[in-house]
């Protein structure tokens, strides 16, 4: 049915499950804690703290994925960043700063997100460059797979989320903008759900286990 994961976001299909993420991209993605921060609330009996995990996943290849969980432990707190950012990954568009000489390497066009008062600009760089960042940005970029970028920010930079998060809005934009090379017409084709429909139709009989007698 659908062999690629180019394929679920080519017809805008909703990812609900992270293992749908694992069994297309697996073994390459990495996931790295951005941030681990105690939030607290107050209480009648005084303060109750849980942590917040900020989660960056990719495969230095095009895909990329942020996830932010709160939980009464740090463990848990990872745990459920992760899932959630496999449940965000999302394509990344790489273009070139000049001729079109190799493979992609930077940002296609001049690409801008915003969270809060944070702002992020990425701005393609020539071949050799580097990533031209602060250390947040800069890990988001690599894990999407760029290697040459110069990046502007303004902003409470300091607020680490927001910060991240305006990074990930800036990537998820390069997709965003039609090209001219994009231009060309798009041949329309069913999505699974209609091409598919019989098989779907089927009610779903659940197996019974077997029983293993020892």
């Amino acid at each position: 049915m659908i062999k690629k994961i180019e394929e679920i976001y080519l017809f805008s299909l909703p990812i609900k499950e992270a293992e749908i993420i694992d069994f297309f991209l697996g073994s390459k993605l990495k996931d790295e804690v951005l941030k681990i921060m105690p939030v607290q609330k107050q209480t009648r009996a005084g303060q109750r703290t849980r942590f917040k995990a900020f989660v960056a996943i990719g495969d230095f290849d095009g895909h990329i994925g942020l996830g932010v969980k709160c939980s009464k432990e740090v463990a848990t707190a990872i745990r459920g960043a992760i899932t959630l950012a496999k449940l965000s990954v999302i394509p990344v568009r790489r273009g070139y700063w000049g001729n079109k000489i190799g493979t992609p390497h930077t940002v296609p066009c001049k690409v801008t997100g915003k969270c809060g008062s944070v702002l992020v600009r990425l701005v393609p760089a020539p071949r050799g460059t580097g990533l031209v960042s602060a250390p947040v940005p800069k890990k988001l970029l690599s894990m999407a797979g760029f290697e040459d970028c110069y990046t502007c920010a303004t902003g409470q930079t300091a607020t680490l989320g927001n910060f991240a998060k305006a990074t990930f809005a800036a990537i998820s934009a390069t997709y965003a903008y039609l090209t001219p090379d994009m231009w060309s017409p798009t041949v329309f084709t069913n999505s699974p759900y209609q091409e598919y429909t019989d098989y779907l139709a089927k009610p779903f009989v659940k197996q019974a286990k077997k029983e293993v007698k020892y």
